[in-house]
C-alpha cells in the first residue's frame, strides 16, 4: 500500500502566516551567516541540513489521507486537504474516469469540508463512493452543499454507502474494518488490509480510562498494524484541561501502539495553534519517551506532514 498525507490538521484548517513565514527565512539566514557560507553552490546542501520546522512545514490543511492499494484507490477523509487531491488525481488520470472510495470518520467540518472543493466531483463520468456510519451520511453530506452554504450542489458523481457500525466490508481486495471510538457526535476508525499489510486510521478519539482492560478493543483494533495512524492532537496536561473534546496525545499513541505490536505510528491532527517548531519538539519528546520505556521496541514514530509518503 502506498499512503500519501493531504491535511494534518484538526479542527481548523491553519494556513502558515506572513509573520511565521518570516521568522523562518530570518532563522535560515542567521544558521546561513554562522555556517559562513560563502558560495551560492553551497546552498542546497545547507538547505538541506536545516533544521526541520526551518526548511519545512507540517501544513495547513485538514484531514485526508490517500491510500494506493493495488488497482484501488481509497481517501480517508475529506477535510480541505482533498482539494489539492483532486487537482492531483485530474493530472494523474489525464481525462481517464475517476473511480475512488472516501472513507469518511465521521462528518465533523474539518473532515468534510474539502468535498465542495474536490473537483474531480463536478464530472459526472467520475465514481466516488462516500462510506460512512455517520447516520444519515448522504443528508449530511447533501446539506453541506444547499444554497445557503454553497452556491453548487452535490453532483451524481458521488454515491454513498450508509455503513452500519462496527461493518466489515470489502472494496475489491481490499478488507476493511470499523470500529467507533470516543468523539463527541461519534467517530470511527478504518482498519485497511490489503497484501497482508495492515493500515489503521484512528483519529478523533480520546482515551480517559487507560487501564488495560479500558484499552483493549482499541489495542485489538490495531494489532500488528504495519502502520497506525493516530490522533495526537494534544499534550497530556491539555488532555485533561480539555477533557471530552474527544482527542489523544502521542505519549498515550505510544503506549497503545507498544501493546499492539504496531511497526510504525504517525501523529497527525495537529492542533491549530501549534506551529512547526511545537510539533517538532512533540515528536522529540515523543522519541525520547520510547528511548526511555521500551529501547529495545522496533516501532518508529513520524510526525505527519503534507506530502509525507510511505509504503508498507
Amino acid at each position: 500500500m502506498y499512503i500519501r498525507f493531504w491535511g494534518v490538521r484538526g479542527s481548523i484548517a491553519t494556513p502558515l502566516t506572513n509573520a511565521a513565514l518570516t521568522a523562518k527565512i530570518q532563522k535560515a539566514v542567521q544558521l546561513g551567516l554562522k555556517a559562513g557560507l560563502a558560495d551560492e553552490s553551497q546552498i542546497p546542501e545547507f538547505v538541506r541540513n536545516l533544521p526541520w520546522h526551518i526548511r519545512q512545514t507540517a501544513g495547513g490543511d485538514t484531514a485526508c489521507v490517500e491510500i494506493q492499494a493495488g488497482s484501488n484507490l481509497l481517501i480517508l477523509d475529506a477535510g480541505t486537504g482533498i482539494r489539492r487531491l483532486g487537482l492531483h488525481l485530474l493530472r494523474k488520470y489525464r481525462g481517464n474516469p475517476v473511480d475512488a472510495h472516501i472513507l469518511l470518520t465521521h462528518t465533523h467540518w474539518d473532515h468534510i469540508n474539502g468535498i465542495p472543493f474536490f473537483v474531480p466531483g463536478f464530472n459526472p463520468n467520475n465514481k466516488l463512493i462516500l462510506y460512512g456510519p455517520s447516520p444519515g451520511l448522504e443528508s449530511r453530506i447533501k446539506g453541506q452543499q444547499a444554497p445557503e452554504y454553497f452556491p453548487v450542489p452535490l453532483t451524481p458523481a458521488f454515491r454513498f454507502v450508509q455503513l452500519n457500525e462496527g461493518a466489515h466490508f470489502r472494496i475489491g481486495n481490499v478488507k476493511v474494518e470499523t470500529m467507533r471510538l470516543n468523539h463527541p457526535g461519534g467517530s470511527h476508525a478504518y482498519r485497511i488490509t490489503h497484501d497482508n499489510k495492515a493500515l489503521v486510521y484512528a483519529t478523533d478519539s480520546e482515551y480517559t480510562d487507560l487501564s488495560a482492560n479500558a484499552l483493549r478493543p482499541f489495542t485489538n483494533f490495531f494489532h500488528d498494524a504495519d502502520l497506525l495512524i493516530y490522533d495526537a492532537q494534544f499534550m497530556p496536561l491539555e488532555n485533561f484541561e480539555k477533557e471530552n473534546w474527544g482527542h489523544s496525545n502521542a505519549f498515550t499513541g505510544i503506549d497503545m501502539a507498544i501493546e499492539a505490536g504496531v511497526k510504525k505510528l504517525v501523529f497527525t491532527h495537529h492542533d491549530p495553534a501549534y506551529d512547526d517548531r511545537k510539533l517538532c519538539d512533540i515528536l522529540q519528546k515523543a522519541n525520547e519517551y520510547l528511548d526511555i520505556y521500551e529501547p529495545d521496541t522496533e516501532l518508529r514514530l513520524y510526525l505527519a506532514s503534507e506530502g509525507l509518503s510511505m509504503t508498507i
